[in-house]
């Protein structure tokens, strides 16, 4: 089933997975968010009502769906292939033939059984789909959000998926400005925005009026999550609670946080330069302290580092081509060196099955 929603619609999950319990119980979170629709849509209606025709008008585009025999069954090495722009398959070491077969997608990920592709909608101003696949790439829901698509993340059931799309600017640009969502499929709950989440910085609620969670990582409870949040000129790393919408931060200059495949480290961009040349680098944070090391990736990595084992980094940098990314992989304790997986990729995950 394909579902269209547009920012202040209702979205209805449950038909693709039952009539599921609401396990995030969030009934004040809820009622928060149908005030926010009722604000939204009263001071910005016009506006976005024209960004949302302006997406629809365009009319068809070229979207290239999965093959009948690609799907997630097969274990490997998953990512977004350049040269096609579609989803393809790999040994999950990058030495073998490639399989490219999957549907086209910007950003990817997957994880259970559902796989959660972003892609641009052709238009101004820019806007993305977000696709909801179940295995075996059989389309389930379609959301319109505004935006140019910028992380995705699926939690280790399936369950909850997170987006990040980009309003504004880039991440090394003053005036950058994100919009993220998450998705909990038992329920059919979907946070369009989760600016609305009650913020704690260093133990004092936040008031700050520019306030902008990105790069949500939801842990395999499902429930509680990491983040970045960008609050008073500060960049943090936020440990939230979706049951109760509330974050509280754990230190500072931590971004687009992974979180380990056991629970215990995060992987994240680390900013080292205040300028735009090279400004991050990837590092490991353990969270029992809190204490963090380099990796021995010594270039700038401006990407969401995927754990494509307990012990290894995945993540992409400018091709050698000079056009696009290449995957690359690298030991998390800051060990050994960089090795190039995959050249002209992007998006990696691993499925072990």
């Amino acid at each position: 089933m394909t579902t269209e929603t547009t920012p202040g619609d209702v979205f209805d999950a449950t038909q693709d997975t039952g009539s599921a319990p609401d396990l995030t119980e969030r009934p004040t979170a809820a009622a928060r968010l149908v005030v926010l629709v009722v604000i939204v849509v009263t001071t910005l209606g016009a506006a976005l009502g024209f960004a949302l025709h302006t997406c629809h008008r365009d009319g068809p585009h070229r979207i290239v769906p999965a093959d009948a025999t690609f799907t997630l069954d097969e274990p490997g090495l998953y990512y977004r292939d350049a040269a096609s722009g579609r989803i393809a398959r790999t040994p999950r070491g990058g030495d073998g033939p490639a399989t490219v077969g999957g549907p086209s997608c910007e950003r990817f990920y997957a994880a259970g059984d559902r796989a959660l592709c972003l892609r641009i909608k052709p238009g101004r101003p820019a806007c993305t789909e977000a696709v909801i696949y179940d295995r075996h790439f059989h389309r389930l829901h379609t959301l319109v959000l505004p935006g140019v698509p910028n992380r995705a993340r699926v939690s280790p059931s399936g369950h909850v998926l997170s987006w990040t799309t980009v309003t504004r600017g880039t991440h090394a640009t003053a005036g950058y400005a994100s919009r993220t969502s998450i998705l909990d499929l038992r329920s059919g709950y979907l946070a369009k925005s989760v600016e609305d989440i009650r913020l704690t910085v260093d133990g004092v609620p936040s008031h700050a009026t520019d306030l902008n969670y990105w790069s949500v990582n939801v842990a395999a409870d499902d429930n509680h999550f990491y983040a970045t949040v960008s609050a008073d000129g500060h960049t943090h790393l936020v440990e939230g609670d979706l049951k109760t919408w509330t974050a509280h931060t754990l230190r500072e200059n931590v971004e687009c946080p992974t979180l380990s495949p056991d629970g215990t480290r995060i992987a994240f961009r680390k900013r080292v330069s205040a300028g735009p040349a090279d400004p991050w680098r990837l590092y490991v944070l353990d969270l029992a302290d809190l204490h963090d090391h380099p990796v021995a990736e010594t270039r700038a990595v401006n990407d969401h580092a995927t754990w494509l084992d307990a012990r290894t980094l995945g993540y992409a940098l400018p091709a050698r081509s000079g056009h696009g990314t290449d995957l690359w992989s690298v030991p998390a304790d800051g060990t050994g060196r960089p090795h190039l997986l995959v050249a002209g990729a992007s998006s990696p995950v691993i499925i072990a099955n």
